[in-house]
């Protein structure tokens, strides 16, 4: 059963939200905030697996709630559900530590599958953002990888930035690759640190750019 909870201000949002969720076996919606300081006092008292989250709102917005929520609770993923798809906010989110980046209109049918994806360590970006998100994320990064790191990770390190790069979640590496979760979790973790950047996205982006995988 995946625990969510809903924030958003406003209440028919939620309500609907709730609803839609609620017609799966498989989701649990387990509280509704209003506002992002609701949301992470929610969130450290229910722990959810996946906390659903709008940005715009008043006081304490998503974005501070998302990176309070994160530095908290880091095994509570975070998937923005907004109506904003300005470079700034898509960006400074992913930032934060959201797993993933939805707008309102997403259509059930890939709602609830960006959802489950999501506590599975996927990552979700809306068509409509993800070319910003990646521009500006290669941007940031450029000059930052040296031309001398490609022969600096090991064939089993280039291996894993490629499932990376492809989408897979560190569970799916790790059964592709005959390997315990926990060995991946260290090629990972080396990986960012080789890379300099903070998370999987960024380092997808990346070895895309610099031709780290094919």
């Amino acid at each position: 059963m995946i625990r969510v909870l809903i924030c958003d201000d406003q209440a028919i949002v939620c309500d609907g939200l709730e609803a839609i969720l609620s017609t799966d076996p498989e989701i649990q919606v387990v509280g509704l905030a209003s506002d992002g300081a609701q949301a992470i006092e929610m969130a450290l008292a229910l722990r959810p697996d996946l906390v659903l989250m709008d940005l715009k709102m008043p006081g304490v917005n998503g974005i501070q709630a998302t990176h309070a929520i994160r530095e908290q609770l880091p095994d509570t993923r975070v998937l923005v559900l907004t109506t904003y798809d300005a470079d700034e906010w898509v960006f400074d989110a992913i930032r934060s530590g959201a797993a993933g980046y939805m707008l309102k209109d997403t259509p059930r049918s890939k709602l609830i599958p960006a959802i489950k994806d999501t506590v599975q360590g996927k990552t979700h970006v809306d068509p409509a953002v993800a070319g910003k998100l990646f521009n500006r994320i290669a941007q940031d990064s450029m000059g930052q990888v040296p031309s001398t790191l490609a022969h600096e990770l090991s064939d089993r390190e280039r291996e894993i930035l490629q499932l990376i790069a492809s989408g897979l979640s560190n569970v799916e590496i790790a059964e592709r690759l005959h390997l315990s979760d926990g060995t991946v979790r260290n090629y990972v973790s080396a990986l960012l640190g080789k890379l300099g950047v903070a998370d999987r996205t960024q380092a997808a982006v990346l070895a895309l750019r610099y031709g780290l995988v094919d």
